[in-house]
């Protein structure tokens, strides 16, 4: 039922914010997070190549001797710094501790990973820390750390966070979190199956190898599975037709009818991919669990939809405390098949793009009360275009009953509206139309502050990000063409 979730290492923490979102704090002196396996990578990992391949956009930060400064407040400065320790010196950390505690040095963050760049990376080890010391300190302290550590260097704090401005660039947005994961959560319905948990490490691992342009990878589906899909489909195909938007309808019998949709089969990636890519320019890749908010959003922003390829534990086939695949084909796909609903949720992805994590948190309530949980008006009558309600058959039915309160959609209010993730919404808003509800979200994209605006070219499944005149006056130069192709339409539409 839920869809997203948000994690982070050195990035800023971030509170809950859907159920597809967990929070990793960082204090001062204790990091608490929770545990993850090899497949959960290090933030700072990503951060690396991030940072060594720049970021447009982002603000230079203060240069102190040899190291970058991203902040000084009463006389102190805060930086990053990544250095290495071979093995030939392996009492070099405890001699690096020293260094900290001579200097007075405030840790506000530490890692460590096997290095990269040496030929012992097996015994090397790379080491970031965020700390803070006295600003008339800084050069001798990082002269200090020089005669004691290799590569010792210094990371500037991005200003503006990291995101895919190509399409390839996809395959770094894959933050994976624990939640809900049947491995670590004792609560999931298949903690205590391990037939279930190895099934599921084997469809993960597919997701895991993926990487964009390769085909999608096809799941043969036993008949357990097949039996619990059958069951989702049966009761909720029972429902639809008196619940469920007109545009949701819709899809559903395309898909019924192009895709084989039905009871006996669950579809697969390879062919929903190819419908929706046919209908909206949506495709479709396999992710392995649940990803981080701000991942996830990106891909929206380059009409790419991740979805899951496992399905829930036949115990509990009405219910998931995960995004499957029921939820993902039954109740995102339909809607995803309609122009106006997949540009709706494009939009959203495309307003977080370096966004702020606040931003973020908010965009991702949107998400939550709009493309998961939505209700909208048609012909006098209240109608579910969420996907969380349209693949859970008892939300639905109570969704559209008297006893939740309604709310018209308004993004400032819903934005900061809170909600929970183990039990049905109390509250949920009602759009006039999608097309009310994409007008709003505009107005409200507009708000969010950025040092610059970003427009997809479809041609080439690239974000171009408008931060100088000249961008912008080639955007414009483009508009204006196609401007006179709809002009010349017109006048030959008139003349005829």
């Amino acid at each position: 039922m839920s869809d997203f979730l948000l994690s982070s290492l050195i990035q800023l923490p971030l509170p809950v914010i859907t159920a597809r979102f967990v929070c990793f704090i960082v204090t001062e002196n204790v990091v608490q997070a929770t545990p993850f396996n090899g497949r959960k990578q290090s933030l700072i990992e990503d951060a690396r190549r991030e940072r060594s391949s720049g970021s447009a956009g982002s603000p230079g930060p203060s240069r102190y001797g040899d190291g970058f400064v991203f902040e000084e407040k009463d006389g102190r400065v805060t930086l990053n710094v990544l250095f290495t320790l071979s093995n030939e010196k392996n009492a070099g950390f405890f001699k690096t501790g020293k260094i900290f505690e001579t200097f007075e040095a405030k840790l506000l963050h530490i890692e460590s990973r096997p290095g990269r760049k040496s030929k012992n990376s097996t015994t090397d080890l790379e080491f970031f820390m965020k700390c803070e010391v006295h600003s008339s300190d800084l050069d001798v302290f990082i002269n200090s750390l020089k005669r004691v550590a290799d590569d010792v260097r210094s990371i500037p704090e991005e200003k503006v966070p990291w995101f895919p401005r190509q399409i390839k660039d996809l395959d770094r947005c894959n933050m994976l979190i624990t939640k809900f994961d049947p491995d670590m959560d004792q609560d999931h319905p298949g903690f205590s199956d391990p037939e279930y948990r190895k099934r599921r490490a084997f469809i993960s691992e597919l997701a895991f190898r993926y990487k964009q342009g390769d085909q999608l990878p096809t799941v043969e589906y036993t008949a357990e599975e097949v039996s619990t899909w059958r069951e989702v489909y049966q009761q909720l195909r029972s429902i639809y037709p008196s619940l469920a938007c007109r545009q949701f309808l819709d899809g559903l019998q395309q898909l019924e009818k192009e895709c084989g949709y039905g009871e006996d089969r669950i579809p697969q990636l390879r062919e929903v991919s190819a419908f929706l890519k046919e209908k909206t320019g949506f495709q479709l890749r396999p992710v392995a669990g649940l990803l981080s908010a701000r991942d996830f959003l990106a891909s929206l922003a380059f009409r790419v939809f991740q979805c899951t390829q496992y399905i829930r534990h036949c115990s509990a086939p009405m219910h998931s405390p995960e995004p499957d695949c029921c939820h993902e084909l039954l109740g995102h796909i339909p809607m995803l098949a309609d122009k106006e609903f997949a540009q709706f949720s494009q939009e959203i992805g495309l307003a977080s793009l370096g966004a702020s994590d606040e931003d973020i948190e908010k965009l991702s309530t949107l998400y939550w009360f709009t493309v998961e949980f939505g209700l909208c008006k048609q012909n006098g009558a209240v109608k579910a275009y969420g996907a969380g309600l349209l693949s859970s058959y008892g939300e639905l039915v109570y969704a559209l009953s008297n006893e939740p309160e309604y709310k018209p959609f308004n993004p400032e209010e819903t934005a900061v509206q809170p909600y929970q993730d183990q039990t049905y919404q109390p509250v949920y808003f009602v759009s006039e139309s999608f097309e009310d509800a994409k007008i709003k979200l505009r107005r409200y994209s507009a708000t969010i502050k950025r040092p610059f605006a970003v427009r997809y070219d479809p041609f080439t499944c690239s974000v171009e990000v408008l931060d100088q005149p000249s961008k912008i006056q080639n955007a414009l130069s483009q508009m204006r063409e196609d401007l006179k192709t709809l002009h010349n339409a017109l006048e030959m539409l008139n003349s005829s």
